[in-house]
């Protein structure tokens, strides 16, 4: 030690002329002389980083105000991490804080609703927020897509859409349904022959929606290569279509790969739409939806827009696809896995099938069978509420937003109701968890006294235009399958989890074995 201070006096206020002459001769790097260029950038873009990350945190703390939520949020990214690949047990966690909560993810700065008060009151707000699905949604649809539309101009454009889901509408649609369904099933057992080992069907019932949808929106105004392309295509849009993504539209991402698959899907459902228009203008009788819309055009007696032009009815067509293809699978594939679990439940189905079809298995279903059988239309009420499709609809705030008297969100805001807790409150709903599709048929049950409890479908003005067509389709196909072949489930430990892409799945895929059923 006595050499380290050799050099330096007791009594003296500075170091010795030796110390000093030894400093000196020490090399400074320049980047840390404070006189040099290189120093002064560091510093400036330093303090000027800092600042930054300290006015976000500011910014959230300002917006947050009181809401249950992180009371930092990490820079930058937010809660990006755990959105890359959510989970109900995030979600139930987010939505247990509080009936209003808040989080923020590439500082987008979100408050989840998780009361039905709160989510109907997003849903019935068209002045303060609209919908945005996902960040990403309005690339890959299309800004002037239909479905982000608002007021006035939004009512008028589903006035027209509504006449093509009329009963006569789908009594048209039935026809096509039922036969596509049957090629489908009679594939499944085909295959099964060949190789009888439990398969996943979530792409095998999602090649089933497509097929159909496109047949029923298009007919045969697309050739089969287009059915198989749109299909194969369209689940990079389903990924893309997650509630959190990347947010730029660089190659090899996931909405840069749906914005190419939806340009394809453009393409061929333009096509539909011109040939459709030819097609009636030299008489011929509708046979899909694409052509009741242009027949409704044509009809003297039709006071509404009839200028819609061929780019328009393909947004709408693929809107339509982008509504069914993903929530109707996922409500078909749990209505297959519950009825496997629930032989019970399958085994009514079948006697309410036997009554009225009347042994006879190969008669094509029509809208008045499907009436005739009220035990399946409560099941698959029921099923979808138990695993509903979509958990969620995030809508964007267009200004402030007075959602309580103590809280408003800040204008630009994402703002997300909730459709789960709704659809499992315990007051409505006892037993919550349990399938019971016997909830629905008693007309003084909870269940049917609390409507507004039932979200699966949204609520609102943006409430899903397809219903009817969406819960005929899943009970036509059930219905053909509990009379036409068995099932069994291959129970594995991610059964029962969830796998949330842009809709709900079994994170197993549904592994199900099937074999043909005889009289």
């Amino acid at each position: 030690m006595a050499s380290y201070f050799r050099g330096y006096s007791p009594s003296a206020s500075m170091p010795s002329s030796t110390a000093g002459a030894s400093f000196s001769s020490i090399h400074i790097p320049s980047f840390l002389d404070v006189s040099s260029p290189t120093t002064t950038w560091l510093c400036t873009t330093g303090a000027v980083l800092v600042s930054l990350l300290v006015l976000e945190q500011a910014v959230y703390r300002q917006k947050k105000q009181h809401l249950p939520g992180d009371k930092w949020t990490i820079p930058l990214i937010g809660k990006f991490a755990d959105s890359m690949k959510p989970t109900m047990e995030g979600y139930m966690k987010q939505w247990n804080s509080g009936a209003l909560s808040a989080i923020s993810v590439f500082n987008i700065f979100i408050v989840m609703a998780s009361s039905n008060e709160f989510s109907r009151k997003i849903l019935n707000s068209p002045t303060h927020a609209e919908p945005c699905l996902v960040y990403s949604a309005k690339q890959v649809l299309q800004p002037d897509n239909w479905v982000f539309l608002t007021g006035k101009v939004h009512v008028e454009y589903r006035r027209v859409l509504n006449t093509l889901f009329t009963r006569k509408a789908l009594s048209l649609y039935t026809g096509i349904q039922d036969a596509i369904a049957r090629k489908h099933l009679s594939q499944w057992l085909t295959d099964a022959v060949s190789d009888p080992s439990p398969k996943e069907i979530m792409m095998t019932a999602r090649n089933l929606n497509m097929e159909t949808s496109l047949r029923v929106f298009c007919g045969n105004h697309i050739p089969d290569e287009a059915t198989v392309e749109i299909s194969e295509k369209y689940w990079f849009i389903t990924q893309a279509l997650e509630l959190v993504n990347f947010p730029l539209a660089l190659p090899g991402t996931k909405i840069y790969n749906a914005i190419k698959a939806r340009k394809i899907a453009h393409a061929w459902l333009e096509l539909a739409a011109k040939n459709s228009k030819i097609a009636m203008a030299q008489g011929a009788e509708p046979e899909c939806m694409l052509d009741e819309w242009v027949r409704l055009l044509a009809d003297p007696a039709y006071k509404g827009r009839k200028d819609f032009s061929d780019r328009e009815m393909a947004l709408v067509v693929f809107s339509f696809l982008f509504a069914s293809q993903d929530a109707m699978s996922s409500g078909l594939i749990y209505g297959f896995q519950h009825l496997a679990d629930h032989p019970d439940i399958l085994a009514k189905i079948r006697d309410e099938q036997d009554g009225v079809r009347a042994g006879d298995v190969e008669k094509p279903m029509t809208v008045e069978m499907l009436e005739q059988m009220p035990y399946l239309m409560a099941f698959v009420k029921e099923s979808m509420r138990v695993k509903p499709p979509v958990t969620m609809v995030p809508y964007k705030t267009i200004k402030p937003f007075p959602i309580t008297n103590d809280y408003t969100v800040p204008a630009n805001s994402m703002v997300i109701p909730s459709f789960y807790n709704s659809l499992h409150d315990a007051s409505v709903f006892p037993d919550p968890d349990s399938l019971i599709p016997e909830r629905w048929l008693d007309p003084n049950s909870s269940a049917n006294a609390n409507p507004k409890n039932y979200l699966v479908f949204g609520a609102g003005p943006h409430r899903c235009i397809g219903v009817e067509y969406a819960m005929m389709n899943m009970a036509l196909v059930l219905a053909n399958a509990s009379v036409l072949m068995n099932w069994e489930h291959e129970i594995t430990p991610e059964s029962d989890k969830v796998q949330i892409i842009a809709t709900l799945f079994p994170k197993d895929g549904c592994r199900l074995k099937f074999t043909p059923r005889h009289a």
